[in-house]
């Protein structure tokens, strides 16, 4: 395998693609980075916060593991591996937590994301050794477009529902994907590529003079900064094996791997590479890190579809701007003050920035159909678009005792078997 750290530099020229093995000259490849990490920081650090886990020990160890994932795939996949929604409610269900401060029974929680991480690099070896001819017979372009989409549109509910508390909050929202929109469509050169962080800047800047001067909303708060310590190693915890939650909390690979599956697909179609034959490795390098970091107090990860708007929108794919995002997040892992400093950011700004970066990955699904030429006059590929979308966007959940497959889970399973019933006939 060739060295994963070598990229070629290449300029930023208006429009240009920049490849996984591209990169712009360091100093830009910096601000990429500083985007990707703002965007899938709100996620990151809510996941653990709704199970009672390190924030910090969350933020860390997603750094970690997008490095792990970056050299199991030899630097060809662009991913950012941040904290899975998917284990919310197993998680819960496993250590009994209540819902607020830290989680008493941690231990347990982590003994069973181990596990899942375990059964995760044993797909992935299987599906390294066996090949991945199956992909195309079971996830032709009207699956695989349909489960990219409902990745965002799964999302949709959560900066529109609970990331704005009244008016003055959605109207900051619609305020912050505005600035995004201008920026993108108004801004030329490396402006118009770090159109989110500008965007969210310009938000951030316009909601502070609303709220801290003219008393509008609530303001913006920098006393956690100030407070904050420069630097601070978090408190790691040691994973206890039980089999009540390792049994509940392993079936969740099934869900990391629809979701890594997803973001292979959406990248294969944004950048015009097929990435099928490093799906066995980037399944391995996702496992390896749900382990490493379950070992070490820290949520189980996943690919971040946050990520992927961000590039969809860039047209930067390169693998350096990942390097660069992981090792900002190690800093931010051992570093208080430099994560309160992004936590200060406004909810209603990180908001509508979301809403942007959700709505660009549903676009990215889009794409492969229309790139395909995804026949709709057919009416398989009809029925299964469109029972995918709404199940997906709906949330629809199907329960198995105590585990519960939701949303995207469903979605991706269902498109596939519904795909594989329909497709017997020619219409």
């Amino acid at each position: 395998m060739s060295n994963p750290f070598t990229w070629r530099e290449v300029a930023a020229t208006e429009g240009r693609v920049v490849a996984p093995d591209e990169r712009l000259p360091w100093v830009q490849t910096g601000f990429m980075g500083v985007q990707h990490v703002i965007a899938m920081f709100g996620a990151t650090v809510l996941a653990p916060i709704l199970m009672g886990f390190s924030p910090n020990i969350a933020i860390l160890m997603s750094g970690i593991g997008t490095l792990i994932f970056f050299l199991i795939t030899g630097g060809k996949v662009p991913s950012y591996l941040g904290s899975s929604f998917a284990f919310i409610g197993v998680v819960i269900a496993a250590s009994g937590y209540a819902g607020k401060g830290p989680n008493a029974n941690i231990a347990v929680a982590l003994g069973g994301i181990v596990a899942c991480g375990v059964v995760y690099i044993l797909i992935g070896a299987i599906v390294q050794a066996v090949g991945t001819g199956w992909i195309e017979r079971f996830m032709p372009p009207v699956v695989t477009g349909a489960v990219v989409a409902v990745i965002g549109l799964n999302l949709a509910n959560v900066p529109i529902k609970n990331m704005a508390a009244g008016n003055f909050d959605a109207w900051m929202q619609a305020l912050t994907f505005l600035c995004v929109g201008l920026v993108a469509v108004f801004t030329r050169g490396m402006v118009q590529r770090l159109l989110i962080l500008v965007g969210l800047i310009l938000a951030t800047v316009v909601y502070a003079v609303l709220t801290n001067g003219m008393g509008l909303g609530k303001p913006v708060d920098l006393g956690g900064i100030a407070a904050a310590a420069w630097f601070g190693a978090p408190a790691f915890t040691a994973p206890v094996f039980t089999a009540n939650a390792m049994l509940l909390i392993a079936p969740v690979a099934i869900i990391l791997v629809a979701e890594n599956l997803g973001h292979l697909k959406a990248v294969t179609a944004m950048t015009g590479r097929n990435l099928d034959g490093y799906m066995g490795r980037a399944f391995i390098g996702d496992g390896i890190a749900t382990v490493v970091s379950g070992a070490a107090g820290g949520t189980g990860v996943t690919t971040y579809a946050e990520n992927i708007g961000v590039m969809a929108a860039t047209r930067i794919y390169s693998t350096a701007v990942f390097v660069v995002a992981a090792l900002i997040a190690l800093v931010l892992g051992f570093s208080p003050k430099f994560g309160a400093l992004i936590q200060a950011i406004p909810l209603p700004v990180m908001g509508g920035v979301s809403i942007v970066v959700f709505g660009l990955i549903a676009v990215a699904g889009a794409k492969i159909w229309v790139d395909n030429k995804v026949d709709f006059s057919q009416n398989k590929n009809l029925i299964v678009a469109a029972i995918t979308l709404i199940i997906g966007t709906g949330d629809f959940t199907l329960k198995f005792g105590d585990f519960a497959l939701g949303g995207i889970g469903t979605a991706t399973f269902g498109a596939i078997i519904l795909y594989a019933l329909l497709g017997r006939t020619k219409n």
